[in-house]
């Protein structure tokens, strides 16, 4: 409902202009002339190279945060394996002071051929 709204409003707004702005002007693009052109032509179609111009700038600012989040993302990843190897070390170090613990120093097995 209000993408209607919105293209009725634009509408209103580009048939005022062209009601009003009938005056045709010369336009000059490098080397070429183009002649006896509707000045509303020219409004609108810098209004629609205003907009194509930005939407590109908006593409390319996605495509590097795009970029910069996949990084990140893998940053993350390297983090959270790092912190599940260490997990693993500490519980493997809290099993074998749970050993030392419960083995009597006294009661260790004499093994003669030992070294």
């Amino acid at each position: 409902m209000i993408t209607i709204i919105f293209i009725i409003i634009i509408s209103g707004i580009s048939v005022y202009l062209s009601q009003s702005n009938l005056t045709p002007v010369t336009v000059h693009v490098g080397p070429y002339a183009f002649m006896d052109i509707p000045l509303f032509y020219v409004i609108i179609g810098s209004l629609l190279t205003g907009l194509v111009l930005a939407y590109v700038m908006h593409l390319i600012q996605t495509v590097f945060i795009g970029f910069s989040m996949r990084k990140k993302d893998t940053k993350i990843k390297q983090a959270k394996n790092e912190i599940a190897e260490l997990t693993k070390q500490v519980h493997k170090l809290e099993i074998e002071n749970e050993k030392l613990k419960n083995t009597p120093a006294g009661n260790e097995p004499d093994d003669s051929n030992a070294l």
